[in-house]
């Protein structure tokens, strides 16, 4: 259910009308057309304090119950409040204060660090469907408080990675035996290839059908990405994430831009430009390759071909 504002602004004063528009701006409502505001219905009373000032200068408003008929129409009324663009939008601006961070103060590097952590405040109280784009943002504001913490506060003790995931030394991690489910899809691949390329390029990996049941993991191997691994999702993180923050590589920027494609296409989130172009070749991968083998190291070509392309981050 929703409730919806259905409004007949005065003309005049104009003050009334500003204020009426940017008041519905700032609660994200959705737009079903002009005049026409949506809620969720628990969400209803917001829209009384603006019905009555319109009222009290004399236009007209009413705020109505809205229900849909249908999958279809439900998800009509869901999309007007998808918020992954603004999302992204929020990444731009947080991606542009962490590039900026060896340059600035620590005065106005807290200052701006302060106000991105207020926009994402203000993203998430009109996220009326939260879901995955909300969680990495917070992952992603919280990483870079701990870079800003880093560049200020030299000489404090970090033992732990972002989400408490404890740092591992590489070379502990040489020759071993590597296990995941089988047909790898993007998390998978991209773990396989990460493995590889900078922690264990002596690796081989092992291929489960069904890990928690009939096909256990053998003694002494590495399980990636799937339940009861020892890499595997943490928080808001997919496992190609974990790996990287285990490991000490997560501020890579060359390497960010692969695992945020992964995320996105594996759990959802915030959109990435690189997420289409990999999904279609990776999908085509799997029909040509049956072996897993064969699979894993066609995709870490991409893998190598997207970490070192034009324009990504030095």
């Amino acid at each position: 259910m929703w409730s919806a504002l259905f409004l007949t602004l005065p003309s005049q004063p104009s003050a009334v009308r500003l204020r009426v528009w940017r008041a519905l701006k700032i609660l994200g409502c959705g737009s079903l057309r002009d005049g026409v505001y949506v809620l969720p219905e628990s969400q209803a009373a917001l829209f009384e304090p603006l019905a009555t000032e319109v009222r009290s200068h004399g236009g007209q408003a009413n705020v109505l119950a809205l229900s849909t008929h249908d999958q279809a129409q439900r998800a009509e009324l869901l999309a007007l409040f998808d918020r992954a663009e603004a999302y992204g939008q929020w990444r731009t601006d947080a991606q542009t204060l962490a590039a900026a961070l060896p340059a600035l103060d620590e005065t106005e590097a807290r200052r701006r660090w302060r106000a991105t952590a207020e926009a994402l405040q203000a993203l998430r109280r009109i996220d009326y469907y939260p879901g995955a784009a909300g969680e990495q943002a917070q992952a992603e504001l919280d990483a870079l408080r701990q870079a800003l913490d880093a560049r200020f506060s030299r000489g404090e003790p970090v033992a732990l990675a972002p989400h408490g995931i404890p740092r591992l030394d590489v070379r502990k991690f040489q020759g071993k035996r590597w296990a995941t489910r089988t047909r790898p899809w993007v998390d998978r691949l991209a773990c396989a290839w990460l493995i590889r390329r900078f922690i264990d390029p002596a690796a081989t990996f092992v291929w489960l059908a069904d890990p928690g049941g009939s096909t256990p993991a053998p003694r002494g191997v590495l399980g990636f990405d799937y339940d009861g691994a020892r890499f595997t999702h943490v928080g808001a993180r997919v496992s190609v994430e974990v790996l990287a923050a285990s490991f000490g590589m997560d501020a890579d920027p060359r390497l960010q831009r692969i695992t945020r494609a992964v995320h996105f296409l594996d759990i959802g989130g915030i959109p990435v430009p690189e997420a289409a172009g990999l999904e279609a070749v990776l999908s085509g991968l799997r029909e040509v390759h049956a072996d897993d083998d064969e699979l894993t190291l066609a995709a870490a070509a991409v893998f190598n071909a997207l970490y070192a392309a034009p324009g990504t981050p030095a």
